[in-house]
């Protein structure tokens, strides 16, 4: 098949490149005659990976040559791994104004064999640190966990003051804050495993000669290249999605580095330019270009783990880089200084041979495949060109994918920004064409706006270079019905026609921000083709063909194990085959049906499947609104918090209304977010507000209220108050009372402490009901 790629991206142009074009031009197994001394024979090699292996192998060793020395073996001939250091503020106590080491824990191995922390304490009005665990007993009272940094609310440990989160950003802000090498990772090479040891004056001597010579090399590189070799271009606006380093003085790409790693990448960065000026001389313009693409990539993923956004993971004892696991640029306290010239953990040997490692896949390829830049609005490809289109537009506001790929763009730029001059003209990626919707520049309705109505020129752009009979797959997903509505939208209006939807599991289960955010595990791939539609559909029939549908669908989608937001979006694909089959959807008195109408619509059918099918049918219409929502919220959403939006969409279909519900029982608003608590933290908030620990559970005859009530009260070992509440209630001799129990159960985690308490309660069911009986017919003999 011939294959075209596009992007708007340059960072993802470059990537396309080297994944489907260099592979086929430049990277088929050859034959190759080679002399072994007595004997000669030929095997069979991939000229580009050989290059790359070849040429990788002269940088790492040229760098080495140049700036090894600011690595040095200790005595006993072991290697620095890396460097661990915490940012530091003074604390603010006028009286003590120690300085306060900012980490969020203490450990530095934390194994099931192993276990290594820091352990800090006060001495002379300075906080100083002592191994434990290696060499020295670990102390039965200490908690490594507890760290001195939490939500930029920092403890002092020498006075015990407390610096606030407002004061830690100011701190930063006006340079009043600095960072302290506090430990070094080992490696031996003739032994396993790491060892760890505290900072000493000669490493901070030794970080301070690289940051001399950084001062020289910079200046020395900027005269050659006529630009900063690190880079000084500015980091997004503070209020970019997932960017937070800014509230803390870092404003330039540059400021994500300290004075070593900046060293060690431009270095990289040199060696490169200079590998290519050497492979110049011995071949094709165009092939060098090819090989250094894939060098260029790879002091990119040395930049991830080369910044001071790095942490130290001790339970794997290696490197996290920076992006690793979310789409985000966080603040991190203490972060890992990565050796990058060492052959252990992740440095430019091992990054350069997980860059080999996807020759062996991409190799076996043989195709033709053509990448271009160009925007998605403007297609250069004649009309009815392609048999097959396949794209994955970018998700409404969820990722800043511009931004997040000036990280790597400002390194590409100074690495073969020469080689690439279209691609890396701009000083950032280009953004006035990216279809997202952000509102850093404009209002969140001229956002919206802009996504659709780019997003719509997009989907008219494949129907345009679609053949008659080709077929399209669009892939999309997103939360919030504000999403879902622009892209319903854009698509009705393409003339593309859903033929049908699936969705398909695309995201790791256990990434960091599933667990405290209503993260979605699948997109919904839409099949599309180009076809003529009926002219008008009239709503009230509409409806009644999407419900049909949709429950057959739903019936299967149940089958294959798709649950919870899952199971709302997969609705909304079923109901779109239907809706999109018409030019347009009216009602009888004329209005046009539009995606917010539909959406109502399928909420409200998916919500009855749903919670009948978690019911396992029967009691679903003795269940009054606000437990059908309990109900279905922990189905759909978990323990998350949600946004506001989102959480009145599903109330209104199970019948509640949200504004008159928050803040008085379980559900609680939170800025713009929607909370809703089980019994263990309605204990706590009862706590926290020195109030009676059973408030607002005591007089209730809401069945989830009496449920929270009794858990509690299991939870302490108050039988008697237990059987009295759910006796006095009248829901201890209904059978509904335990299937919602076991219901709710049955959508929690494992590790969930609200399941716990639920499995805890209903093992005694049998037992309990017997006393409840037995407590009832004394009752009636008086």
């Amino acid at each position: 098949m011939e294959t075209y790629a596009g992007e708007y991206n340059p960072v993802a142009v470059l990537i396309l490149k080297c994944t489907l074009e260099y592979p086929q031009k430049y990277g088929k197994p050859k034959e190759v005659k080679e002399d072994w001394g007595l004997l000669k024979g030929s095997v069979v090699k991939n000229p580009l990976l050989e290059d790359v292996k070849k040429w990788g192998n002269w940088v790492l060793e040229s760098t080495k040559k140049e700036i090894g020395e600011f690595y040095p073996e200790d005595n006993g001939g072991s290697i620095p791994v890396g460097y661990i250091w915490a940012r530091a503020i003074p604390c603010q106590n006028p009286s003590c104004n120690a300085e306060i080491p900012l980490m969020r824990q203490f450990w530095l191995a934390k194994k099931d064999n192993k276990k290594v922390a820091l352990k800090p304490f006060a001495k002379d009005g300075r906080v100083e640190f002592e191994i434990v665990g290696q060499g020295k007993l670990f102390p039965e009272d200490f908690e490594p966990e507890k760290g001195t940094v939490s939500r930029a609310i920092a403890t002092c440990l020498v006075c015990g003051g407390v610096v606030d989160d407002k004061t830690t950003r100011k701190l930063f802000q006006e340079g009043k804050a600095g960072q302290r090498m506090v430990a070094v990772v080992l490696h031996h090479p003739k032994k396993r495993g790491k060892t760890y040891r505290l900072a000493t004056e000669k490493d901070l001597e030794v970080f301070r000669e690289a940051e001399k010579y950084l001062e020289e090399k910079r200046a020395k590189l900027m005269e050659e290249w006529g630009i900063d070799p690190v880079p000084d271009e500015p980091l997004p606006p503070k209020e970019t999605l997932g960017f937070r380093v800014q509230r803390y003085g870092m404003l330039k790409w540059g400021d994500l580095f300290n004075p070593r790693q900046k060293l060690a990448l431009i270095t990289f960065v040199e060696k490169v330019k200079q590998a290519h000026e050497r492979l110049l001389a011995e071949g094709a313009e165009e092939y060098a270009k090819a090989v250094m693409s894939y060098l260029a990539l790879g002091i990119d993923k040395l930049v991830e783990t080369s910044s001071v956004l790095c942490r130290w993971k001790p339970d794997t004892v290696q490197v996290i880089p920076a992006l690793s696991g979310r789409q985000a640029i966080p603040m991190i306290w203490d972060y890992f200084e990565l050796n990058t010239i060492s052959d252990i953990s992740r440095g430019w040997t091992n990054t350069v041979d997980v860059l080999l490692d996807s020759f062996r896949i991409i190799g076996e390829m043989n195709n033709f495949a053509k990448v271009i830049q160009s925007s998605a609005t403007a297609l250069p490809y004649p009309d009815d060109y392609f048999d097959a289109v396949f794209t994955d537009p970018p998700y409404y506001d969820n990722v800043p994918y511009s931004y997040l790929s000036d990280f790597f763009y400002v390194w590409l730029k100074r690495t073969i920004g020469d080689l690439y001059p279209d691609l890396f003209s701009t000083p950032l990626t280009p953004k006035s064409k990216e279809i997202v919707a952000y509102t850093n520049e404009r209002s969140w309705e001229e956002a919206k706006e802009h996504f659709e109505a780019n997003l719509k020129k997009s989907f008219q752009e494949i129907y345009r270079v679609l053949k008659p009979d080709g077929i399209a797959t669009i892939v999309y997903t997103h939360k919030s019905t504000s999403g879902w509505e622009t892209l319903i939208n854009s698509l009705l209006d393409s003339g593309l026609v859903v033929k049908a939807s699936w969705p398909i599991d695309t995201e790791m289960k256990a990434r960091l921000r599933a667990k405290e955010s209503a993260a979605l595990a699948s997109s919904i791939y839409f099949v599309v083709r180009k076809m003529k539609r009926e002219e008008t559909g009239w709503y009230n029939e509409v409806r009644e063909e999407i419900k049909k549908h949709i429950y057959q669908k739903l019936e299967r989608l149940w089958q294959e194990g798709i649950s919870g937001a899952d199971f709302f979006i997969a609705g909304i694909g079923s109901a779109i085959e239907i809706f999109g089959k018409y030019e347009k959807v009216m009602d009888y008195e004329g209005n046009i049906i539009r995606a917010d109408k539909l959406l109502e619509f399928v909420r409200e059918i998916v919500t009855d499947y749903a919670v009948r099918q978690i019911l396992h049918n029967g009691i679903a219409g003795e269940l009054s609104p606000l437990t059908r929502f309990y109900l279905l919220w922990r189905w759909t959403y978990q323990e998350a918090k949600v946004l506001f939006d989102n959480a009145r969409k599903l109330a209104q279909s199970t019948g509640i209304d949200l504004t008159r519900e928050w803040n008085k029982g379980f559900i609680i608003k939170d800025k713009e977010f929607i909370k809703v608590l089980g019994p263990q933290e309605r204990d706590l908030a009862c706590l926290r507000a020195d109030t009676h620990r059973q408030a607002g559970l005591e007089d209730s005859r809401e069945l989830i209220d009496v449920l929270h009530n009794v858990l509690l009260l299991w939870k302490e070992g108050n039988r008697e108050d237990m059987k009295k509440v759910l006796s006095d209630s009248g829901f201890g001799g209904k059978d509904a009372f335990y299937r919602v129990a076991q219901a709710i159960s049955e959508t929690l985690q494992i590790d969930s402490k609200e399941k716990k308490l639920l499995d805890g309660f209903l093992s005694g069911k049998e037992r309990l009901l017997s006393e409840i009986k037995e407590a009832y017919k004394q009752r009636m003999l008086f």
